[in-house]
């Protein structure tokens, strides 16, 4: 179920890009046949439900459902093979679909009684137990009928709890020392008062000395390294649950009397009864 027909059609989006056949999704709301603007679905009136052939759900979910509807809200339905309602149900839960539960709640705080509408229901489904009788010219037939109820045993997912990882960057400063070398050119004259030798040769030439003075200089770099790896991962199991109730059925127990002689006078006639 979703607050807007936006959202559910965007919901429907995601569900034929995950390969499930548009055909075989429905969005209904307000102007969906069967909509009811007052009252619940029973089991002879199924109401919205009429157009929804596979949905199976007990009274109080569809009749949340209805409620839903009633107050604004759009419902998707899908059918899908077995296989993939994981995965269809995965998709819808992260296409801002709303909590039913949670949102049925709210409404019995503020004031829904479901209970008190569920019991009409109840009743539209399974009937009453009436005395019918019927008079004729020849005598009168009491008619009681037998119900019995039968047990219908669903499914439908629940939220066992989950988990959100997500990821973030921080800083941390960090502190490091580098020894830097620096030259220096240093130009001094020194007085000198000696003869010319023999191996300083030709002392009367121009001569050029070039000389260059370097130094060091700190470079820092950065290398990312994997070092840790998260896994967010899900599996299924499956269990058999037990189901323990009970059912009601009418049973008719028939009492003869013998040997009893009565008299009645129903409608001028008189008849003779054992």
């Amino acid at each position: 179920m979703f607050d807007t027909r936006a959202e559910a059609e965007a919901a429907k989006e995601r569900l034929t890009a995950a390969h499930v056949e548009a055909s075989h999704i429905n969005i209904h709301d307000k102007s969906s046949a069967g909509y009811k603007d007052s009252g619940y679905s029973t089991h002879e009136d199924r109401g919205i439900w009429d157009s929804i052939k596979n949905a199976f759900a007990p009274d109080e979910d569809r009749h949340a459902y209805e409620e839903g509807i009633r107050r604004g809200g759009v419902l998707l339905t899908a059918d899908v093979d077995d296989d993939h309602v994981d995965a269809v149900v995965r998709v819808l839960e992260e296409a801002n679909s709303i909590d039913v539960d949670d949102r049925s709640n709210q409404w019995r705080s503020s004031g829904w009684n479901y209970p008190a509408a569920g019991s009409g229901a109840a009743l539209g489904a399974f009937g009453t137990t009436d005395k019918k009788v019927t008079a004729g010219a020849t005598g009168t037939e009491e008619v009681i009928p037998v119900v019995e109820e039968q047990l219908v045993v669903g499914k439908r997912d629940v939220s066992r709890g989950g988990v959100r990882v997500r990821s973030y960057v921080t800083e941390t400063p960090v502190h490091e020392q580098v020894r830097l070398r620096n030259e220096r050119i240093d130009v001094e004259r020194r007085p000198v008062d000696q003869p010319l030798s023999a191996a300083e040769g030709d002392a009367f030439r121009e001569r050029t000395i070039d000389m260059t003075a370097t130094g060091e200089e700190a470079v820092v770099g950065k290398t990312a390294r994997v070092v840790e790896e998260v896994v967010v991962s899900k599996t299924a199991d499956e269990r058999v649950e037990e189901v323990d109730d009970t059912v009601r059925r009418t049973d008719v127990e028939v009492d003869r009397d013998t040997d009893v002689e009565t008299k009645s006078s129903t409608f001028g006639t008189t008849d003779k009864r054992t």
